[in-house]
């Protein structure tokens, strides 16, 4: 098959799409790929980039055109949006020119924003081709519940142009069960969706790491619990902060975050504010690579997130990667990731925006006996390869494709 992959984030931005375009070539099929100029999370556009380019790239043997847009700067509610729709706009008018070869699939990804499908809809109509739009985020429920958009009329509009783009789809494929209700009532035709899962990238996986290991030093001595990923508003970190606070009297309980965001400075400043800095440390950003060996060193692994509904709704992609490195898991989350996260036996789950439950789930694990912890582990690691597994994940979209393309011939 020849795949125009079509998304705002690409390597060197490290989201899951990259793994999965490099095992699709792999698999000999070939890939292009649209995409815009590197600049998420920092907001700022990586060394050796620009706005006017490099214009080409290659990664793992595939073409990448890359096309100008605004950095998302500071993160503010108008520069995300001037990130968005520049993309969209820049895209849909130079896609026809970049991508110039006949494809058999456009595949669109969309951890957010929905706009990314706007350039897919363009170029099925130059290229005659259908489209597989991945979804990772439900829009319009997405901008509400996080106070991106508050004014019910841009929501309505916001709302048009997502049935708009769910009827220019061929096959929508929906990270969570829980979204395809949602999406059914927004326009979508229940035949071309289908429930379709994030993996985890391949070096996700039980390590083991030297004596000497440089994450070994960086590490607090005690019981770790780690969170990875990015430090936003939707995460909660109100939450955390604040079992932490509840669990200070246990000095050898230890909260580590690896990453970085928005509220980066405000989570330092509340550490300081709330005297955590015993407890709670600010790593900083790795790169994906060191994750595994960081959780190697951790006793569990912390995913977090607001209580509002969409998120119910929504299985953050850390599951998978936490399921994936055979560790136990604290999700403070309602709904989905919640439900897998409880079906596998991989740890323990509490409400969201509750923090004197998460304080006890923290406090039950690091009471546990570590022969305990390990088979959460375990259980969560043979969970992921029944369900999420990448090999089998592509063997299914590689099918899905090949039926997509036959029933348009």
């Amino acid at each position: 098959m020849r795949i125009l992959v079509i998304s705002q984030y690409f390597w060197p931005e490290n989201f899951p799409i990259n793994d999965f375009a490099a095992g699709l070539q792999k698999r000999g099929h070939h890939l292009e790929v649209l995409t815009g100029i590197p600049n998420y999370p920092h907001g700022r556009f990586f060394q050796g980039y620009s706005f006017f380019g490099p214009k080409k790239d290659t990664f793992q043997k595939m073409e990448i055109h890359r096309v100008p847009l605004i950095n998302r700067g500071n993160g503010d509610r108008t520069r995300l949006t001037l990130n968005f729709l520049s993309f969209a706009v820049m895209a849909s008018i130079l896609a026809p020119f970049y991508c110039r070869r006949k494809f058999d699939i456009i595949f669109a990804y969309e951890p957010s924003p929905i706009t990314v499908a706007l350039p897919a809809l363009v170029m099925k109509i130059v290229k005659s081709a259908p489209i597989v739009f991945w979804m990772q985020d439900l829009w319009p429920e997405s901008l509400s519940a996080t106070g991106a958009i508050s004014s019910n009329a841009a929501l309505k509009i916001v709302e048009l142009l997502v049935r708009l783009i769910y009827k220019g789809c061929d096959l929508v494929l929906a990270q969570s069960k829980a979204f395809i209700p949602s999406i059914v009532q927004q326009g979508g035709d229940p035949d071309r969706i289908c429930y379709f899962p994030n993996s985890a990238d391949s070096l996700y996986r039980p390590t083991s790491l030297p004596a000497d290991a440089a994450e070994r030093s960086l590490m607090p001595d005690g019981f770790r619990v780690v969170f990875a990923g990015n430090i936003g508003a939707a995460q909660d970190f109100h939450n955390i902060l604040s079992a932490a606070e509840k669990l200070k009297p246990k000095k050898d309980i230890h909260w580590v975050i690896l990453g970085d965001g928005r509220m980066s400075s405000w989570v330092q400043t509340e550490i300081s504010k709330r005297g955590l800095s015993d407890t709670v440390h600010l790593l900083g950003r790795y790169p994906a690579e060191a994750m595994p060996r960081f959780f190697t060193v951790s006793d569990a692994l912390l995913v977090t997130l607001k209580k509002e509904p969409i998120f119910a709704l929504t299985v953050p992609s850390k599951i998978q990667s936490y399921l994936a490195c055979a560790k136990p898991i604290i999700a403070a989350i309602d709904g989905e990731g919640a439900r897998i996260v409880d079906e596998a036996g991989a740890g323990i789950t509490c409400p969201a925006e509750d923090s004197k439950a998460l304080s006890q789930a923290v406090l039950k694990l690091y009471e546990m006996t570590p022969e305990k912890r390990d088979a959460m582990g375990r259980r969560g690691r043979k969970y992921f390869e029944d369900n999420f597994e990448r090999e089998k994940l592509m063997d299914r979209l590689t099918n899905l494709m090949m039926k997509l393309i036959k029933r348009k011939k």
